[in-house]
């Protein structure tokens, strides 16, 4: 096990115990000190930090994006995006350094906006993203296939996303990075590079571990599991394919390069080969 797999695995535990220290001081008599309560806490933050700050050093030698062909096809809008800041999440955890979210919005205002009070949540139907198609970026071999968790309803609501951003989240974090990207897939694209495609629907996978892809190939359909606002991809290219230990890897897309935040961009259908 590397140090960075433990840490991660401590800084979990950490809080955990973090919140059963709360839960039992709300029980007992007396209740158990506030010192010995936020010990674990604090030493959760300190986990947290040191590993960000690890990752940070790998920044300058990243090296040059590394070419793929996009993830999906048709009309998609992207946000979240390393062109407009690194890291792209506020956060390497997770090999997210370079990662970025786009969703799919076939014409122009055919996504349902965010709104501050009502609807609370929406079905993931009323989203054009759920159920789009997700292909291959290169070939490559299928190291992990996971899609056995529930696609919940959207979070675009004020009192939604605050549930999300103050409970929600803090629960997947907990529970680790399955939790987070919920239904996904890790591809091994050769000379130690990986591309995660995370949120996606629940079986709607084509492909199992071991299997072998091509580009432009169907893998599965984008869903709105995980830690997620609505249904939408997010994808990343990392240099391991444990998210614990991984670094993320730049990323460009053969023909539209890296969207900016905002940016809409259309993917063409790949071009059969063979």
């Amino acid at each position: 096990m590397s140090v960075r797999k433990a840490a991660m695995i401590l800084y979990r535990c950490c809080w955990m115990s973090f919140v059963a220290l709360v839960a039992v001081s709300l029980l007992a008599e007396p209740p158990v000190p506030y010192g010995v309560t936020f010990v674990p806490a604090a030493a959760a933050v300190a986990i947290g930090l040191l590993v960000n700050r690890r990752g940070r050093t790998g920044l300058g030698t990243a090296g040059p994006p590394v070419e793929t062909g996009p993830p999906v096809t048709g009309r998609w809008i992207a946000l979240n995006s390393p062109a407009d800041k690194v890291p792209s999440h506020g956060t390497h955890g997770y090999g997210q350094t370079y990662a970025i979210d786009i969703v799919a919005e076939p014409e122009e205002g055919g996504r349902p906006p965010f709104r501050w009070l009502w609807p609370v949540a929406r079905p993931n139907r009323d989203f054009p993203g759920f159920g789009a198609p997700v292909v291959a970026v290169a070939d490559a071999t299928v190291v992990h296939a996971s899609d056995g968790r529930r696609d919940h309803l959207s979070r675009t609501s004020g009192p939604a996303l605050a549930y999300l951003m103050l409970a929600e989240a803090s629960v997947r974090d907990m529970a680790g990075a399955r939790s987070i990207v919920g239904n996904h897939l890790v591809l091994d694209l050769g000379d130690g590079t990986y591309a995660a495609y995370a949120h996606l629907r629940r079986g709607s996978l084509r492909v199992r571990a071991g299997d072998t892809v091509r580009e432009g190939q169907v893998l599965a359909r984008c869903g709105n599991s995980g830690n997620s606002t609505e249904p939408h991809l997010h994808f990343q290219l990392m240099d391991h394919p444990d998210f614990d230990v991984a670094r993320g890897v730049p990323f460009t897309w053969r023909g539209i390069g890296v969207p900016a935040g905002g940016e809409v961009f259309t993917a063409d259908e790949p071009v059969a080969t063979g």
